[in-house]
């Protein structure tokens, strides 16, 4: 309709106002439920054809369309927009189309024959997964799903930042006060061993420094010269050196921390196509750097470092060699984006990162640009904003952050007492009532961190978000839920749903505004596509199921007064529910048949 719609307010303002209008002048959008009407046009663009006001013009375009756009019975005008009314007929025909459509909303994946990475997670192996890096995964791998309903190739990659100085810091306390210890002895994850030890060297180089300054040394000097500091910086010399001891400590103390990182992705439910890794790409990184020096485009300093100008560009001169040779994260990121240019010829490339690291990513894409990568406009950082607790910031070197496997745990158990309390799994198994414990609580995990735009700060509160009520996971889960129990109900009373709608039925006026919401899902689809945004797709999940609420309280489905409402009924939930869960599917949130 809006493609129609388009090419008819085309028409109208050639045969109005002799004029030829750009399709991008013409603004289509849903009406305010304020006022009367389905699809409203903002008028103000002609206005300098028409040299008319706002109402007046709305007008004339509005009697046009009424004239040649059979679906639409009426129009008002309000200031510069023009609310146009749909026939019932067009939402009971497009319904008609939802019922026998099952790829509804979403296009043939790949049909754009364009690759989109997204890269997401992007851990260090000297510490666990925490809270910040689960809404990191869960913007990643819903944007993921987001542009692959979009018709985009999709790949999904991670770059493990496997190297550096503090890899060197969790290494060199383990060979200090590690006493041999490993995962195994420990009982404990060896993500979580290994950030152990990042947080002893943390606290054992706060003491070097309080000594220090004790002794008469400034603060500045102090961090420099505490020895733990300089003992860091040299073991990351000798990695880089390839010194063998120090490579097999740190093959065997990755080692560990991948094993815990795959445990935590899998109850996360996410996934990737290809890891990159730091420890590679930074030679490539390094090559790239060496070559543009050669060409001048970069510079050398007095003491050996290598060095972009970027003062015409508006910013500042930045390090991409240390004097001592050594790599910094400008040139890693530099080598894996040309490796994956090379491995995908992507179209676009977006980086999942908080937003502390928006100067970095302005400096990747011009440093990319100038040395000559055409492809380097298509990167795109999705900046997205810190989240905390009610009670403040995480910090992980002093060993405060939440953990991401410790807060899944607690969501389970926290839905595995309410389902408990409810008594609604009395005849389950114990395996199937884990199973919906754990769709329960990562569906409540999942939805409170989607439902906010990746743009902005948040705050995740645990308790609010596995509320059974309200804008949470749980609530849209329940109503997916109710409406298999009532499909359940039909099948068990022989009554079969048909993928076809009886034309000649008219729905009642609860019954068209539920059909207007589910017509919406394409555009939302697509809007946060667009937007970059999964929060569009889990709000429309929330609005979809209140206004199902409200149709299920006002109006009998299984004992409606006769057989062609009830099986109308029926499909109306029967599509509500395929929605619902395809929406919160692309959120990565499973949907129970019960609960």
């Amino acid at each position: 309709m809006e493609k129609i719609l388009t090419d008819k307010v085309k028409e109208a303002v050639f045969s109005l106002y002799n004029r030829q209008v750009d399709e991008k002048q013409i603004q289509l959008q849903k009406t305010s439920k304020d006022f009367a009407g389905d699809i409203t046009l903002v008028v103000f663009p002609f206005l300098g054809f028409s040299k008319k006001k706002p109402e007046e013009t709305g007008k004339e375009i509005g009697n046009y369309l009424q004239e040649n756009v059979k679906e639409i019975t009426g129009f008002n005008t309000i200031s510069g927009f023009l609310n146009l009314v749909m026939d019932n007929k067009y939402w009971t025909d497009l319904f008609g189309k939802m019922v026998n459509d099952r790829d509804f909303g979403f296009k043939k994946k790949g049909s754009l024959n364009k690759t989109i990475l997204v890269e997401f997670s992007s851990p260090n192996t000297n510490k666990p997964l925490h809270l910040g890096h689960i809404r990191n995964n869960l913007i990643g791998y819903a944007l993921s799903k987001i542009f692959e309903a979009n018709g985009y190739r999709v790949k999904k990659v991670n770059i493990v930042n496997d190297r550096g100085i503090h890899i060197c810091k969790s290494m060199l306390a383990w060979q200090k006060w590690g006493e041999g210890i490993t995962p195994e002895k420990a009982g404990k994850k060896g993500d979580k061993l290994v950030g152990d030890f990042y947080v002893k060297f943390e606290q054992e180089y706060k003491k070097q420094i309080q000594f220090l300054i004790e002794k008469g040394a400034n603060k500045d000097k102090a961090v420099r010269s505490a020895p733990l500091m300089k003992e860091a910086h040299k073991m990351l010399r000798r990695w880089e050196d390839g010194e063998q001891e120090i490579i097999d400590l740190w093959n065997r103390m990755n080692s560990w921390v991948y094993k815990g990182f795959d445990k935590t992705y899998k109850s996360l439910g996410v996934s990737f196509d290809k890891i990159y890794y730091e420890s590679d790409t930074y030679k490539t990184g390094r090559e790239i750097v060496l070559s543009a020096l050669e060409k001048e485009i970069l510079f050398k300093k007095e003491d050996g470092s290598v060095w972009v100008d970027l003062s015409e560009e508006g910013l500042d001169e930045k390090v991409l060699l240390r004097s001592d040779g050594t790599t910094v994260y400008m040139t890693q990121d530099l080598g894996t984006a040309f490796q994956r240019y090379n491995d995908y010829e992507f179209f676009r490339q977006i980086y999942v990162v908080g937003n502390e690291q928006n100067y970095h990513f302005q400096v990747l894409v011009l440093l990319l640009d100038k040395i000559g990568y055409k492809w380097a406009k298509d990167i795109y950082h999705l900046s997205y904003g810190m989240v905390e607790l009610p009670e403040g910031k995480m910090k992980s070197r002093e060993g405060t952050v939440v953990d991401a496997d410790d807060l899944i745990s607690e969501m389970i158990d926290t839905a595995r007492d309410m389902s408990e309390e409810l008594g609604k799994l009395d005849t389950y198994s114990e395996k199937q009532k884990e199973d919906i414990f754990r769709i329960i609580g990562l569906g409540a995990l999942k939805y409170f961190i989607l439902k906010v735009d990746p743009r902005k700060n948040m705050i995740f509160n645990p308790k609010e978000s596995i509320d059974f009520n309200g804008n949470t996971g749980p609530f849209i889960q329940y109503t997916y839920a109710r409406i298999k129990s009532v499909i359940r109900k039909a099948t068990e009373k022989n009554i079969k749903i048909p993928d076809k709608t009886d034309v000649r039925f008219e729905p009642n006026k609860k019954e068209i505004e539920l059909i207007k919401l589910l017509a919406e899902f394409p555009k939302i689809v697509q809007d946060a596509d667009f937007q970059m945004t999964p929060a569009v797709i889990a709000n429309y999940c929330y609005e979809l199921t209140k206004e199902f609420n409200q149709f299920y309280h006002d109006f009998s489905i299984l004992n409606a007064e006769d057989d062609e409402t009830r099986i109308f009924r029926l499909q109306l939930s029967e599509v509500t529910g395929r929605i619902i869960e395809k929406g919160m599917g692309l959120l990565g949130i499973e949907v129970p048949e019960r609960m």
